[in-house]
């Protein structure tokens, strides 16, 4: 009996031993399945929070761009156009300037001056005013399109809201050395323009009052940031016996003005040491 009892509380004792095995080995899978789950969830929860701030973020900048800076105040064309007196529209004023400016006319160097109003006038940066008359003859002894291949390139043609007879373009000239020019004989040598800012004025009947243009940016081009005449002329390499004719350079007084202020300059940065 003694033997039995023995061997039955061995067995009970296998028993719950074996039950709390079964329950340890039970709850550590459970529990590594929750930690399995909890990292998922973790990661998966951390995505969702990069996703919403990185919208955030970009929905901020987006937005931020969007409010500022200020753009600048700028003239109302349209209200302007139509306050205006000037009888000719404004987009018949710029089919206007296109025909002068183009092979039939050529600014009145192909019509014999007849798209010239009488007191018509040329005026550029620093030639002129120049009277018609003047101005025709001076154009038909230059003959660049004898001497010269040129694709003027015009674009951006639009009238001034200010001044509504007035029509603003742009152009940026290329011009092959084909012929004889200013006693130098063709090179076939490209000669590019620095872009040019042009006006055309005109009067109720639809001719030329004035023509003018301007270097917009003298470090372009390889014409010594020249254009016009003096370009074409210091492009072959005879530019005119005048300052003006020349690429730019300061003046003496410029450049003792220059000096002083950088020496100025460094006496004020070593001051504030």
């Amino acid at each position: 009996m003694n033997i039995l009892r023995i061997s039955q509380r061995k067995c009970d004792r296998l028993e719950t031993n074996a039950f709390y095995s079964t329950q340890t080995t039970y709850t550590e899978t459970l529990q590594r399945s929750i930690r399995n789950q909890c990292k998922e969830l973790t990661m998966k929860f951390t995505s969702i929070l990069f996703v919403l701030a990185l919208s955030s973020c970009e929905g901020f900048s987006a937005s931020s761009s969007t409010a500022k800076p200020t753009l600048t105040p700028e003239v109302d064309v349209e209200k302007a156009y139509a306050a205006s007196t000037f009888p000719i529209a404004p987009n018949d004023l710029i089919v206007r300037a296109k025909e002068v400016m183009g092979p039939d006319i050529k600014v009145g160097m192909a019509d014999d001056g007849a798209c010239l109003a009488d007191d018509f006038s040329f005026c550029a940066a620093v030639v002129g005013p120049i009277p018609k008359e003047d101005y025709l003859g001076a154009l038909g002894n230059f003959k660049l399109e004898d001497s010269f291949d040129i694709e003027p390139n015009y674009f951006g043609w639009n009238v001034d809201p200010m001044q509504t007879n007035r029509v603003w373009f742009m152009g940026r000239s290329i011009a092959k050395h084909v012929n004889t020019f200013a006693g130098v004989e063709a090179t076939g040598k490209e000669l590019i323009m620095p872009p040019q800012q042009f006006h055309l004025d005109f009067n109720e009947e639809g001719l030329v009052k004035e023509i003018g243009f301007y270097t917009a940016d003298r470090q372009q081009g390889n014409t010594g940031g020249l254009g016009g005449a003096f370009g074409y002329f210091y492009g072959v390499g005879k530019p005119l016996p005048i300052p003006e004719a020349r690429p730019f350079k300061r003046s003496k007084r410029f450049r003792f003005l220059a000096f002083v202020g950088e020496v100025m300059k460094k006496f004020q940065s070593k001051k504030k040491e």
